[in-house]
């Protein structure tokens, strides 16, 4: 019997694809859609995790004549992904609930759930790809082909055995590819529009989403120039995030932007660009060494730290088990606390952590 692999299928193009090429090169495919949401709570255009999405995903199986289960995996979301998320803006970081939502509920949870049926290994959606190194002995994360889609970014937080059981059918393959071949298999979502980031957040945005989910009415606070001095009052934490430029009501000769959250005095610290303090470095914990072993010391490395933005050379430096400074070859832009820090040596993804507040 050919081996049996579980599709995570979502509704949209790129996991539909997965399913489709792994379906033509002979395998048993199972293909599991995820409810991670109640009804009427996110946007269904915009989900991958709503009705719509798991009723195309539905349809996607039935044209490739494949089993298809959805299995219920809301408190899980709730508890790992949305309360990460919530909590984390209330203290005035930045977070990035792809990877918890991936770590722990795909490449975790629907993993277990396709080891119980037998399959041999989880496919996604995702532009990575796989590799095994016969010199060390470990699998390797690697980017996507196509440098614009490329998802590796968000899935620095899995574990050895998870990779090792991970496939990315569509990884070596650019958006415009994938969308041919869901043409070729005659899929209907080939021109379905992309997900939004952050698939749980409505239209009003994280600030809204994070007070109707707490229950907490959003405490307004001062806005400081960079010597300290009020110049304005903003509506709440949740609804800012370092670099952010709109939306923050106050007038100034020239743009401003937010350089600074302060939980403890709740506070927001804006700066014209030309202004922006410029970090030489980085601190991350929660770091996790996912293509190569925990180095003895520092290491030269290109980094992100934000999805879609372009990678720094920088050197790494361990500073404990799970914690490290990297430090830039060239000033940056404020890297938000809570933003995920992804390392990479080429096109190898070897180490990610979580960026922490100085001092």
């Amino acid at each position: 019997m050919p081996d049996r692999i579980v599709v995570a299928m979502s509704g949209g193009v790129d996991s539909s694809v997965a399913a489709a090429l792994l379906k033509e090169k002979g395998f048993d495919v199972v293909g599991i859609g995820l409810s991670l949401v109640e009804p009427g709570e996110v946007s269904d255009d915009k989900s991958c995790c709503g009705i719509t999405s798991m009723d195309d995903a539905r349809r996607v199986a039935e044209k490739l004549s494949i089993p298809f289960y959805v299995l219920n995996f809301k408190d899980d979301f709730r508890s790992s992904v949305i309360e990460y998320f919530t909590t984390s803006y209330v203290r005035g970081e930045t977070p990035n609930p792809c990877v918890p939502c991936n770590g722990i509920i795909k490449f975790d949870g629907l993993m277990r759930v396709a080891l119980g049926l037998e399959a041999t290994c989880l496919a996604t959606g995702h532009y990575a790809r796989v590799a095994f190194d016969e010199d060390s002995g470990r699998y390797i994360l690697r980017t996507g082909l196509d440098d614009s889609k490329d998802q590796s970014y968000v899935l620095f937080g899995l574990d050895r055995n998870q990779l090792s059981r991970a496939i990315f059918p569509v990884g070596e393959l650019d958006k415009n590819d994938t969308r041919r071949e869901a043409r070729r298999f005659g899929l209907k979502v080939s021109d379905k529009p992309e997900s939004q980031d952050t698939c749980f957040i409505g239209t009003e945005g994280c600030g809204a989403f994070v007070t109707a989910f707490t229950g907490k009415g959003p405490e307004s606070g001062p806005i400081l120039d960079e010597s300290g001095g009020v110049i304005g009052t903003h509506r709440g934490l949740p609804y800012y995030t370092v670099g952010q430029r709109r939306g923050l009501g106050v007038s100034r000769a020239e743009p401003v932007y937010v350089i600074d959250i302060d939980p403890d005095n709740n506070s927001i610290t804006v700066a014209p660009r030309a202004r922006l303090s410029r970090e030489s470095e980085v601190l991350i914990d929660e770091v996790n060494f996912i293509s190569i072993k925990p180095p003895s010391g520092p290491f030269e490395v290109s980094v992100k730290t934000r999805y879609g933005k372009p990678a720094q050379p920088a050197t790494f430096v361990p500073t404990g088990d799970t914690s490290a400074t990297v430090r830039f070859d060239s000033p940056q832009e404020p890297t938000a606390p809570g933003q995920s820090v992804v390392s990479y040596i080429g096109d190898a993804v070897v180490a990610g952590g979580i960026a922490k507040r100085k001092g």
